[in-house]
């Protein structure tokens, strides 16, 4: 009995691991066809080939052909981008043919440079997680191999039993407290928000503005493993080139902010970004609407791993200025 326990304990622990691989279907794409897939990028077999998951669950292998059109979404016509940018998260949008193999050729990529932004910073966390759960995966075989000799020493010994079998309980739990733990490493879920806006052709933070990102550093400064997200926009007034440009001043000037005035490290925010007059949460026609939009957005995101008590929190804390 104790025996077929140790194998079960293991065999939980390897199925922690396995368990999200196994769900998805596999497309095989037909030779000649064209394809147009939307979907997300689930693994990276080599530089080159991608896997992406579509929105039904189902898996298409993506061979990227040396000169294919790489670029995120854009007015302006977009910036192109090496595969190698493409990381496990960011949701793509691909055209290209199926290939002999049953893969698809793609030949033209594009996606949202924000989406992208977000999953770099994620990935650039998730490999040292892998690696850690790696190591947990080796740590959970020689537990395995201690919870037999244990059983073979209560076999032994009279009245034993009951004594080793607590023992090999104790250590289980704890391997999968540690690999929990270590999966929800690159669990990122926002802990609150904080939106300041501007004057019009305005990149300068006033004293309330300032009031609310004191807020934000100081329960930064009480969490682990935190990431700050700046978003920056503008109202319709101008160029959209013009829009671009100050929309990004605004978001540096935030970001500047933090860093110069709360010590916050560079690490800790993911790349900040200016979408111009895109993305209006207000209707552009109206002063009232134009004032909301000229606006910077702020998200304190931590990961749950690092911050098993962590309360998601909804409430933004909107500055007018």
């Amino acid at each position: 009995m104790y025996k077929k326990l140790s194998v079960l304990a293991l065999s939980l622990l390897i199925g922690v691991v396995s368990a999200f691989g196994q769900t998805a279907q596999t497309r095989s794409a037909v030779i000649g066809q064209k394809y147009k897939i939307k979907g997300v990028v689930v693994a990276k077999e080599n530089t080159d080939t991608l896997i992406v998951r579509d929105s039904v669950g189902v898996d298409t292998r993506i061979v990227v052909a040396p000169n294919a059109s790489i670029k995120n979404k854009s007015f302006w016509g977009g910036d192109s981008y090496p595969v190698a940018a493409l990381v496990r998260g960011v949701t793509i949008e691909l055209e290209g043919m199926g290939d002999s193999a049953g893969s698809v050729a793609a030949t033209k990529i594009r996606f949202d440079k924000g989406n992208l932004q977000t999953a770099q910073a994620i990935d650039s966390r998730v490999t040292p997680a892998e690696d850690r759960l790696t190591a947990a995966e080796q740590n959970a075989e020689r537990i395995s191999g201690q919870i037999d000799e244990l059983v073979a020493i209560s076999n032994a010994a009279k009245g034993g039993a009951k004594a080793a079998q607590d023992t090999a309980d104790a250590a289980v739990a704890g391997v999968n407290a540690t690999n929990q733990r270590i999966t929800d490493l690159d669990d990122f879920v926002v802990q609150s928000t904080a939106t300041v806006n501007f004057r019009v052709n305005s990149a300068v933070l006033l004293p309330d503005a300032k009031a609310s990102l004191d807020q934000v550093a100081a329960a930064a400064k009480t969490l682990k493993g935190y990431v700050i997200e700046v978003t920056g926009y503008a109202s319709a007034e101008g160029s959209p080139k013009a829009n671009k440009a100050l929309s990004e001043r605004r978001a540096k000037a935030v970001k500047d902010y933090l860093i110069e005035n709360h010590d916050v490290d560079l690490r800790r925010f993911s790349d900040s970004y200016g979408f111009g007059a895109l993305k209006a949460v207000a209707d552009n026609t109206t002063r009232e609407g134009r004032e909301q939009n000229r606006r910077v957005e702020i998200k304190l995101l931590v990961s749950r791993g690092l911050n098993q008590t962590v309360e998601v929190k909804s409430a933004s804390n909107d500055i007018n200025e």
